[in-house]
């Protein structure tokens, strides 16, 4: 039985969330399923990815195949680095215990200021958005208030006039 690491499609229309699963390849996109190793959340930024490192390296090492968004997601959270550093155990270039030292330094190293950097940039980009917005509402109300100001202006006159008008016209009456 051929097995592939996949998305398997959730959520609602224009809002999808994946569970990442081990299933049989010739078994439908959302359908039957061996194991779940994890979610996918592309709705938020960054993505929120949560996998079961053990159970995805176990599929590895058994001969599942990953599809190509699932090997990056798999890369990503460094699941393959484990089943590389795995496969070194198995031929005996070092023991375990130096595979999960390695694996925790290049999470400590590599993973999470990646990590860092993706919610950094994002937050950036979410204040240079609110920022450009917020400019964007101020020189709008700007040009209403100095509009309003102007139109203001503009009655004034005519009001005065008017006045004078009817003063003159209640002058004239008198007279």
């Amino acid at each position: 039985m051929p097995v592939k690491i996949r998305l398997q499609r959730h959520g609602k229309k224009g809002k999808p969330f994946y569970w990442i699963v081990a299933a049989d390849s010739r078994a439908k996109r959302d359908g039957k399923f061996l194991e779940k190793l994890g979610t996918y959340d592309p709705n938020t930024q960054p993505a929120e990815i949560h996998v079961d490192v053990d159970k995805a390296v176990k599929w590895l090492m058994n001969g599942a195949i990953p599809t190509e968004t699932a090997r990056a997601i798999l890369k990503f959270e460094g699941v393959l680095y484990k089943k590389h550093l795995l496969v070194g155990v198995r031929k005996g270039a070092f023991d375990e215990a130096e595979a999960e030292k390695r694996f925790a330094e290049w999470k400590e190293k590599f993973y999470e200021p990646r990590l860092q950097k993706l919610i950094e940039k994002y937050e950036a980009q979410k204040a240079a958005e609110q920022k450009a917005i917020l400019e964007r509402e101020e020189a709008y109300n700007a040009a209403r208030i100095k509009a309003q100001q102007a139109e203001s202006e503009a009655a004034e006159p005519q009001d005065q006039a008017g006045e004078e008008n009817e003063n003159q016209g209640e002058e004239a009456s008198e007279s």
